[in-house]
């Protein structure tokens, strides 16, 4: 499945229902956030605090998509992607369980990956955008076959794996690998500022029933 499917419409409408409602709760949530949780502390341990900074700008990135879509969801009636009630044990906003939310919380672990020298070139282009590149292809495949299950749903028939590739798993990947050989101030002022927005229009957007 490369592209969304409007008659699909329906499953969307079920899920914009199933926002927020606990009716689906699972104790494996809270296991899951733990092992997240334990991830970043032995990380943290040994010091390893360009490949954390990678892991919070690619959460931060990932959250400011999630408000978008869901605004988008709000003006338009539907998703770019949604997420199933029947697949997860809570949906956060229209496109993101919290599964898939601690999924891309550890996401930028694969920072480790990147060489030692980051003006190395891959086929003559800089390493951390071939990573970059190459991790969003990765994650673009697993995408396609979420979207053949019910987990997940595409409407738009315009939407689908080429438009995820180049504007959704790029940017993520290039500001988490980017952000990873910066100075410590850097990578502190651009997640903090992006924390910062995210959590103001989350304060804002989800009283106003907008997202």
């Amino acid at each position: 499945m490369l592209f969304g499917d409007p008659g699909l419409k329906h499953l969307a409408d079920l899920a914009k229902a199933a926002v927020r409602d606990p009716s689906n709760f699972h104790w494996s949530i809270i296991a899951i956030f733990a092992i997240v949780m334990m991830l970043y502390v032995e990380e943290i341990r040994k010091k390893h605090y360009k490949v954390v900074a990678a892991a919070l700008m690619l959460y931060s990135v990932h959250w400011l998509y999630e408000i978008a879509n869901a605004v988008i969801c709000h003006f338009t009636g539907y998703a770019l992607w949604t997420v199933s009630p029947e697949s997860t044990s809570f949906i956060l906003l229209i496109g993101v369980s919290v599964e898939i939310s601690m999924m891309f919380a550890i996401a930028g672990f694969m920072s480790k990956l990147l060489p030692a020298d980051k003006d190395m070139k891959i086929l003559g282009i800089n390493n951390r955008v071939a990573f970059a590149i190459g991790n969003a292809l990765f994650f673009s495949i697993v995408e396609i076959f979420l979207a053949w299950t019910p987990a997940f749903i595409w409407v738009y028939p315009w939407w689908g794996a080429i438009p995820v590739f180049i504007t959704v798993y790029i940017p993520f990947f290039l500001a988490a690998y980017l952000i990873y050989d910066k100075e410590l101030k850097t990578q502190k002022r651009w997640i903090g500022s992006l924390v910062c927005v995210n959590i103001a229009l989350l304060a804002v957007l989800i009283p106003l029933g907008i997202i």
